[in-house]
Protein backbone atom coordinates (compact mmCIF):
# COMPACT_ATOMS: atom_id res chain seq x y z
CA UNK A 1 0.00 0.00 0.00
CA UNK A 2 1.11 3.19 -0.82
CA UNK A 3 0.15 5.67 2.22
CA UNK A 4 0.27 9.12 2.84
CA UNK A 5 1.47 10.44 6.10
CA UNK A 6 1.00 13.55 7.62
CA UNK A 7 2.73 14.26 10.69
CA UNK A 8 5.51 12.32 9.92
CA UNK A 9 8.19 13.19 12.06
CA UNK A 10 6.97 13.78 15.49
CA UNK A 11 7.11 11.32 18.13
CA UNK A 12 3.98 9.17 16.78
CA UNK A 13 4.87 9.76 12.87
CA UNK A 14 8.20 9.02 12.84
CA UNK A 15 7.31 5.85 14.67
CA UNK A 16 4.33 5.31 12.07
CA UNK A 17 6.72 5.95 8.85
CA UNK A 18 9.47 3.20 10.02
CA UNK A 19 6.55 0.75 10.94
CA UNK A 20 5.03 1.11 7.45
CA UNK A 21 8.56 0.82 5.90
CA UNK A 22 8.93 -1.97 7.74
CA UNK A 23 6.11 -4.16 7.06
CA UNK A 24 6.61 -3.59 2.91
CA UNK A 25 4.31 -0.48 2.76
CA UNK A 26 5.71 2.87 0.94
CA UNK A 27 5.52 5.86 2.46
CA UNK A 28 4.48 9.70 0.70
CA UNK A 29 4.97 11.84 3.80
CA UNK A 30 4.37 15.82 4.08
CA UNK A 31 7.36 17.63 5.25
CA UNK A 32 7.03 21.51 6.12
CA UNK A 33 10.76 22.15 6.33
CA UNK A 34 14.31 21.43 4.99
CA UNK A 35 14.96 19.34 8.12
CA UNK A 36 11.94 17.47 8.05
CA UNK A 37 12.31 16.76 4.20
CA UNK A 38 16.31 15.42 5.27
CA UNK A 39 14.64 13.48 8.13
CA UNK A 40 11.86 11.53 6.02
CA UNK A 41 14.31 10.56 2.80
CA UNK A 42 16.74 8.99 5.52
CA UNK A 43 14.13 7.07 6.68
CA UNK A 44 13.14 6.06 2.96
CA UNK A 45 10.14 7.94 2.39
CA UNK A 46 9.25 9.82 -0.41
CA UNK A 47 8.37 13.31 0.39
CA UNK A 48 5.72 16.29 -0.32
CA UNK A 49 6.64 19.59 0.92
CA UNK A 50 3.61 21.71 2.62
CA UNK A 51 1.95 22.07 5.71
CA UNK A 52 -1.63 20.96 7.21
CA UNK A 53 -2.94 24.27 6.49
CA UNK A 54 -1.93 23.74 3.04
CA UNK A 55 -5.32 22.29 1.60
CA UNK A 56 -4.23 21.95 -1.87
CA UNK A 57 -1.02 19.78 -1.11
CA UNK A 58 -3.40 18.00 1.45
CA UNK A 59 -5.54 16.93 -1.44
CA UNK A 60 -2.81 16.34 -4.20
CA UNK A 61 -1.05 13.86 -1.28
CA UNK A 62 -4.24 11.88 -0.93
CA UNK A 63 -4.66 11.55 -4.50
CA UNK A 64 -1.32 9.70 -5.34
CA UNK A 65 -2.29 7.50 -2.21
CA UNK A 66 -3.78 3.62 -1.38
CA UNK A 67 -4.76 5.47 2.07
CA UNK A 68 -3.64 8.31 4.55
CA UNK A 69 -2.39 8.22 8.00
CA UNK A 70 -3.22 12.16 9.36
CA UNK A 71 -0.96 12.71 12.50
CA UNK A 72 -0.25 16.48 11.92
CA UNK A 73 -1.00 18.94 14.46
CA UNK A 74 -0.12 22.67 15.32
CA UNK A 75 3.01 23.10 17.14
CA UNK A 76 1.36 26.08 18.97
CA UNK A 77 -0.59 24.88 21.75
CA UNK A 78 0.60 26.70 24.29
CA UNK A 79 -2.70 29.24 25.14
CA UNK A 80 -6.29 28.31 24.59
CA UNK A 81 -6.50 30.64 21.42
CA UNK A 82 -3.54 28.56 19.66
CA UNK A 83 -4.70 25.24 20.71
CA UNK A 84 -8.26 26.49 19.45
CA UNK A 85 -6.48 27.65 16.38
CA UNK A 86 -4.77 24.04 15.85
CA UNK A 87 -7.49 22.20 16.10
CA UNK A 88 -9.55 24.04 13.68
CA UNK A 89 -6.84 23.92 11.33
CA UNK A 90 -6.84 20.37 11.75
CA UNK A 91 -10.67 19.84 11.28
CA UNK A 92 -9.99 21.42 8.07
CA UNK A 93 -7.45 19.24 6.99
CA UNK A 94 -9.49 15.98 7.59
CA UNK A 95 -12.20 17.56 5.53
CA UNK A 96 -10.15 18.09 2.24
CA UNK A 97 -8.62 14.25 2.85
CA UNK A 98 -12.05 12.86 3.49
CA UNK A 99 -13.36 14.45 0.58
CA UNK A 100 -10.39 13.29 -1.45
CA UNK A 101 -10.91 9.64 -0.17
CA UNK A 102 -15.09 9.47 -0.09
CA UNK A 103 -16.40 6.79 -1.71
CA UNK A 104 -13.76 3.86 -2.24
CA UNK A 105 -12.36 1.79 -0.52
CA UNK A 106 -9.05 3.99 0.20
CA UNK A 107 -8.18 4.15 4.48
CA UNK A 108 -8.20 7.30 6.74
CA UNK A 109 -6.64 6.72 9.65
CA UNK A 110 -6.87 9.87 11.93
CA UNK A 111 -5.40 10.36 15.68
CA UNK A 112 -8.05 11.26 18.50
CA UNK A 113 -8.03 10.85 22.33
CA UNK A 114 -9.15 8.49 24.86
CA UNK A 115 -12.31 9.77 26.33
CA UNK A 116 -12.21 10.10 30.48
CA UNK A 117 -14.91 8.33 31.85
CA UNK A 118 -16.46 8.62 35.98
CA UNK A 119 -15.58 5.94 37.95
CA UNK A 120 -14.13 3.82 35.25
CA UNK A 121 -11.76 3.07 32.72
CA UNK A 122 -13.04 4.33 29.27
CA UNK A 123 -13.22 1.96 26.63
CA UNK A 124 -13.43 1.69 22.42
CA UNK A 125 -17.27 1.55 22.89
CA UNK A 126 -17.43 5.24 24.81
CA UNK A 127 -17.98 8.71 23.08
CA UNK A 128 -15.23 11.12 22.82
CA UNK A 129 -15.92 14.58 24.25
CA UNK A 130 -17.52 16.77 22.46
CA UNK A 131 -17.03 19.90 25.07
CA UNK A 132 -14.28 21.63 27.14
CA UNK A 133 -10.66 22.28 25.55
CA UNK A 134 -10.42 19.55 23.01
CA UNK A 135 -14.25 19.38 22.33
CA UNK A 136 -14.39 20.76 18.66
CA UNK A 137 -12.00 18.02 18.13
CA UNK A 138 -14.24 15.04 19.27
CA UNK A 139 -17.07 16.71 17.19
CA UNK A 140 -14.89 16.17 14.19
CA UNK A 141 -13.83 12.99 14.26
CA UNK A 142 -16.99 11.62 15.42
CA UNK A 143 -18.25 13.27 11.96
CA UNK A 144 -15.58 12.03 10.42
CA UNK A 145 -16.47 8.16 11.21
CA UNK A 146 -19.97 8.85 10.78
CA UNK A 147 -19.34 9.18 7.15
CA UNK A 148 -19.10 5.44 6.67
CA UNK A 149 -22.54 5.44 5.58
CA UNK A 150 -21.46 7.55 2.34
CA UNK A 151 -18.63 5.48 2.03
CA UNK A 152 -16.20 6.55 3.44
CA UNK A 153 -13.17 4.49 4.85
CA UNK A 154 -12.36 6.64 8.18
CA UNK A 155 -11.05 4.88 11.66
CA UNK A 156 -9.82 6.72 14.48
CA UNK A 157 -6.64 5.75 17.02
CA UNK A 158 -7.31 7.29 19.95
CA UNK A 159 -4.01 7.76 21.94
CA UNK A 160 -4.02 8.11 25.68
CA UNK A 161 -2.28 11.37 27.34
CA UNK A 162 1.19 10.20 26.96
CA UNK A 163 2.67 8.53 24.14
CA UNK A 164 6.45 8.53 24.71
CA UNK A 165 9.62 7.53 23.41
CA UNK A 166 13.05 7.36 25.62
CA UNK A 167 11.47 9.68 28.23
CA UNK A 168 9.77 12.19 26.26
CA UNK A 169 6.59 12.49 24.51
CA UNK A 170 3.07 13.57 25.58
CA UNK A 171 1.58 14.89 29.14
CA UNK A 172 4.43 13.30 31.15
CA UNK A 173 6.95 15.08 28.82
CA UNK A 174 4.83 18.17 29.27
CA UNK A 175 5.12 17.32 32.99
CA UNK A 176 8.89 17.30 32.33
CA UNK A 177 9.13 20.28 30.60
CA UNK A 178 7.26 22.21 33.86
CA UNK A 179 9.37 20.85 36.08
CA UNK A 180 12.72 22.53 34.48
CA UNK A 181 10.68 25.81 33.78
CA UNK A 182 9.29 25.70 37.39
CA UNK A 183 12.02 23.97 39.80
CA UNK A 184 9.12 21.78 41.20
CA UNK A 185 7.97 18.45 39.76
CA UNK A 186 4.18 19.00 39.90
CA UNK A 187 1.08 17.09 39.96
CA UNK A 188 -2.15 19.06 40.11
CA UNK A 189 -4.93 18.08 43.18
CA UNK A 190 -3.61 15.15 45.20
CA UNK A 191 -2.22 13.60 42.10
CA UNK A 192 -4.16 10.21 42.50
CA UNK A 193 -5.65 10.65 39.14
CA UNK A 194 -4.59 8.23 36.15
CA UNK A 195 -3.29 8.93 32.77
CA UNK A 196 -2.91 6.24 30.00
CA UNK A 197 0.23 5.65 28.67
CA UNK A 198 2.00 4.07 24.86
CA UNK A 199 5.23 3.58 23.76
CA UNK A 200 5.11 5.45 20.39
CA UNK A 201 6.65 2.06 18.74
CA UNK A 202 3.60 0.23 19.93
CA UNK A 203 1.00 2.61 18.78
CA UNK A 204 2.75 2.78 15.70
CA UNK A 205 1.87 -0.90 15.52
CA UNK A 206 -1.36 -0.17 15.88
CA UNK A 207 -2.04 2.49 13.15
CA UNK A 208 -0.71 -0.10 10.45
CA UNK A 209 -3.21 -2.50 12.03
CA UNK A 210 -6.29 0.17 11.70
CA UNK A 211 -5.10 1.27 8.38
CA UNK A 212 -4.73 -2.94 7.24
CA UNK A 213 -7.67 -4.37 8.14
CA UNK A 214 -9.75 -2.08 10.27
CA UNK A 215 -13.42 -1.42 9.08
CA UNK A 216 -14.94 1.74 8.49
CA UNK A 217 -16.48 4.16 11.60
CA UNK A 218 -14.53 2.31 13.86
CA UNK A 219 -12.15 3.57 17.01
CA UNK A 220 -9.52 1.99 18.75
CA UNK A 221 -7.53 2.48 21.96
CA UNK A 222 -3.61 2.94 21.66
CA UNK A 223 -3.29 2.09 25.26
CA UNK A 224 -0.36 -0.24 26.88
CA UNK A 225 -1.19 1.46 30.61
CA UNK A 226 -4.01 1.68 31.77
CA UNK A 227 -3.25 4.11 34.13
CA UNK A 228 -0.47 5.52 36.63
CA UNK A 229 -0.95 7.90 39.08
CA UNK A 230 0.34 11.26 38.48
CA UNK A 231 2.20 11.81 41.17
CA UNK A 232 4.13 8.83 40.40
CA UNK A 233 4.92 10.21 37.25
CA UNK A 234 5.90 13.34 39.06
CA UNK A 235 8.34 11.31 41.17
CA UNK A 236 10.14 9.83 38.98
CA UNK A 237 10.96 12.66 37.02
CA UNK A 238 11.47 14.73 40.24
CA UNK A 239 14.19 11.82 40.72
CA UNK A 240 15.36 11.96 37.34
CA UNK A 241 15.74 16.08 37.44
CA UNK A 242 16.98 16.29 41.22
CA UNK A 243 13.37 18.63 42.15
CA UNK A 244 11.17 18.49 44.90
CA UNK A 245 7.81 16.70 43.63
CA UNK A 246 4.43 18.65 45.27
CA UNK A 247 1.22 19.75 43.97
CA UNK A 248 0.84 22.84 42.21
CA UNK A 249 -1.96 25.11 40.80
CA UNK A 250 -3.85 23.40 37.70
CA UNK A 251 -2.89 26.79 35.99
CA UNK A 252 0.71 26.21 35.91
CA UNK A 253 0.24 23.52 33.12
CA UNK A 254 -1.53 26.38 31.33
CA UNK A 255 -5.05 25.31 29.08
CA UNK A 256 -4.27 21.33 29.55
CA UNK A 257 -4.57 22.41 33.73
CA UNK A 258 -8.15 20.89 33.94
CA UNK A 259 -6.97 17.82 31.84
CA UNK A 260 -3.68 17.02 34.04
CA UNK A 261 -6.25 16.98 37.01
CA UNK A 262 -9.05 14.50 35.88
CA UNK A 263 -9.04 11.00 36.24
CA UNK A 264 -8.91 9.42 32.86
CA UNK A 265 -7.79 5.71 32.72
CA UNK A 266 -8.54 4.06 29.98
CA UNK A 267 -8.82 0.26 28.22
CA UNK A 268 -7.41 -1.60 25.42
CA UNK A 269 -9.23 -4.62 25.71
CA UNK A 270 -11.21 -4.64 22.79
CA UNK A 271 -8.28 -3.54 20.48
CA UNK A 272 -6.18 -6.37 21.64
CA UNK A 273 -8.56 -9.01 21.26
CA UNK A 274 -9.61 -8.16 17.88
CA UNK A 275 -6.78 -6.63 15.92
CA UNK A 276 -4.69 -8.54 17.71
CA UNK A 277 -2.46 -5.87 18.97
CA UNK A 278 0.10 -6.46 21.54
CA UNK A 279 1.97 -3.52 23.36
CA UNK A 280 5.85 -4.72 24.09
CA UNK A 281 7.94 -1.77 24.61
CA UNK A 282 9.07 -0.38 28.30
CA UNK A 283 6.01 1.16 30.20
CA UNK A 284 5.99 4.60 31.08
CA UNK A 285 7.17 4.92 34.27
CA UNK A 286 9.99 2.20 32.88
CA UNK A 287 10.84 5.00 30.27
CA UNK A 288 11.02 7.75 32.32
CA UNK A 289 14.08 6.48 33.66
CA UNK A 290 15.73 7.55 30.48
CA UNK A 291 15.36 11.41 31.20
CA UNK A 292 18.21 13.31 31.35
CA UNK A 293 19.07 15.61 34.40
Amino acid sequence: MHVFVTGGTGTIGSAVVAELLAHGHTVLALARSDASERTLRDAGAEVLRGEIADLGVLRSGAAQSDGVVNLAFGRDYGTPEALARSIREEGAALTTLADELMGGDRPLVTVSGTPWIPGRAATEADPVATDGPVGERGRKVTELLGLAERGLRAMAVRMPRTVHNEGQGGFAGMLTETARRTGVAGYPGDGTQRWPAVHAADAAALFRLVLESAPAGTAWHAVADEGDAVRDIAAVVGRRLGLPVASVPEETFGPFGPIFAADQPASSAHTREVLGWRPKHPSLLEDLENIRP
